[in-house]
């Protein structure tokens, strides 16, 4: 089993940033793939981004490639979201998630842990 907490949301001005937190703990956090997803009012949990176990590989959506980023220090077990150049449509609920199976990393099923979410609002 895996615990996931999510800080660091909030309110904040478009063209500012966040940066997310998600700390784990529990089963050894090394041996998970995390990802970070997005649920925004009335719409289905998307993906947002992934990283590798080692931290060695990360991937986005197509909508925040470019400003955001994923990082992770393991000695920590934390996983971290930092937001750049936010805009309006990037408020949503933000989840953390540690994969424990193979599966595309795109899709919500392959995720077997989840945080609780942060709220992160940005305001135009």
């Amino acid at each position: 089993q895996v615990q996931l907490v999510e800080s660091g949301g909030g309110l904040v001005q478009a063209g500012g940033s966040l940066r997310l937190s998600c700390a784990a703990s529990g089963r050894t956090f090394t041996n998970y793939p995390m990802g970070w997803f997005r649920q925004a009012p009335g719409k289905e949990r998307e993906f947002v981004a992934h990283i590798s176990s080692t931290g060695g590989m990360t991937d986005y959506s197509e909508p925040v490639k470019g400003r955001f980023t994923i990082s992770r220090d393991n000695a920590k077990n934390t996983v971290y979201l930092q937001m750049n150049s936010l805009k309006p449509e990037d408020t949503a609920v933000y989840y953390c998630a540690a994969r424990a199976r193979l599966g595309p990393y795109r899709s919500i099923s392959t995720f077997d842990y989840w945080g609780q979410g942060t709220q992160v609002t940005v305001a135009s």
